[in-house]
C-alpha cells in the first residue's frame, strides 16, 4: 500500500520541530542571590522580560563568589555578580582557585553597599569593637561574607577572635539581632536594605563605617572597590552620614552562551527598565552607557552588538 504525503503538511511539520528545538536551545539558568536581598525578585523580572523575547529563564538562588563559579563551570548560563568578586574570578585570585575564562560581564546594573549593623546598645562604634562579639555574616560563597574578611583583616581581626560567627541569610541574621544572639551583622545590597528596616523597626541600630585610613588598606586588597556614603536619614534614627565601600552589582554570561539569547535578554531590560528599577530603585537613572561601563571582564559579543547599536561602545 502507497502512502501519500502532503509536502505542505511535512514542511509544516518540519517548521515546527525547527522551532521546539530552537525554543529547547533558548532554555537558560540564571543564578541571582539570597532571599532577603534585591538579586532574587530581580531574576524574576528579568525572567518575565526575556519570556516576551522568547527566552526561558530558569530563576535561581545563588551568591555572587558562587555565581561566577557556576557560570565558568557551566552550572549556569547567567547569573549576577559583583564586580569586585568577577574581577578576581577572572584573574583567579582567592577565593578562586583558577581563573575564570568563560565568564563575560553583560550589563553594570548599580552600586552594591557594603554595610555594618550593629545593635545600639551593643557599644559597637568601630570593626575593631566587634573584638569578642557574635556577628552575622552570610554563607561560604557570598561576595560580602568575603568583604567581611577583608574588612576585618585591615583591623588587625580574624573570626577567630569572634565570641560567634554565624553563617546565615539575611532574614535569619535580623532574628538574631532582634534576640541578641548577634551583636551585628553584614551585607551587601542596596540603601535602604528591607533586612535592616526589619531589624530597625524592633531595635534601635547603629551603622558602623569604614574610614579613609581603612578604606586605602581595603583597596590595596582589591582596587575594585569605591567609597560610597549612606546618607542621613537612610535608616530610622541615623542622624549623620555613613562612609563604607562599595562595588557593582553586574549581570554575567558565559562566553560561549548564543549571542542572539545575551542580545535579546539585554534589549529586554532596557526596554523594561522601569520594571527593574521598580525592585531596585537605584537602576531608574540608568542608560546603555552606563551599563556598558568597563570594569575589568571582557564583554560578551551579544553585549558588544547591542551597545553598538545603541551607540554607546
Amino acid at each position: 500500500m502507497r502512502r501519500h504525503f502532503n509536502p505542505l503538511v511535512t514542511a509544516t511539520l518540519g517548521a515546527l520541530l525547527l522551532c521546539a528545538a530552537g525554543a529547547q536551545a533558548q532554555q537558560v539558568r540564571l543564578m541571582t542571590g539570597p532571599q532577603g536581598g534585591s538579586w532574587y525578585p530581580l531574576g524574576g523580572a528579568i525572567a518575565n522580560i526575556a519570556d516576551k523575547a522568547g527566552v526561558k529563564v530558569q530563576v535561581l538562588p545563588g551568591a555572587g563568589i558562587a555565581n561566577v563559579k557556576a557560570v565558568e563551570g557551566g552550572k549556569a548560563d547567567l547569573g549576577f555578580g559583583n564586580s569586585i568578586s568577577t574581577v578576581d574570578g577572572v584573574a583567579g585570585r582567592a577565593p578562586f582557585d583558577t581563573p575564570s575564562k568563560n565568564v563575560c560581564n553583560v550589563a553594570s546594573l548599580y552600586p552594591q553597599y557594603f554595610q555594618v549593623v550593629a545593635n545600639a546598645d551593643a557599644g559597637i562604634k568601630s570593626l575593631s569593637d566587634l573584638k569578642g562579639k557574635s556577628i552575622a555574616v552570610q554563607p561560604k560563597g557570598n561576595t560580602a561574607e568575603f568583604i567581611s574578611q577583608q574588612a576585618l583583616e585591615v583591623y588587625g581581626l580574624k573570626y577567630p577572635d569572634m565570641s560567634r560567627v554565624s553563617y546565615v541569610s539575611y532574614t535569619d541574621a535580623v532574628s538574631l539581632m532582634k534576640d541578641n544572639n548577634a551583636q551585628a551583622f553584614t551585607l551587601g545590597t542596596t540603601v535602604p536594605a528591607s533586612s535592616i528596616m526589619d531589624l530597625a523597626s524592633a531595635r534601635d541600630i547603629q551603622l558602623v563605617g569604614i574610614p579613609d585610613d581603612k578604606f586605602q588598606a581595603i583597596r590595596k586588597l582589591n582596587p575594585g572597590y569605591t567609597k560610597l556614603i549612606i546618607p542621613a536619614g537612610s535608616y530610622p534614627k541615623q542622624t549623620q552620614d555613613v562612609q563604607t565601600i562599595g562595588y557593582a552589582t553586574h549581570v554575567i554570561a558565559r562566553c560561549d552562551l548564543d549571542e542572539k539569547v545575551v542580545y535579546a535578554i539585554l534589549k529586554g531590560m532596557v526596554a523594561n527598565k522601569a520594571d527593574l528599577a521598580a525592585i531596585a530603585s537605584a537602576m531608574k537613572d540608568l542608560t546603555p552607557k552606563m551599563m556598558a561601563e568597563d570594569i575589568g571582564v571582557p564583554l560578551h559579543k551579544g553585549a558588544a552588538r547591542f551597545y553598538k547599536e545603541a551607540g554607546v561602545l
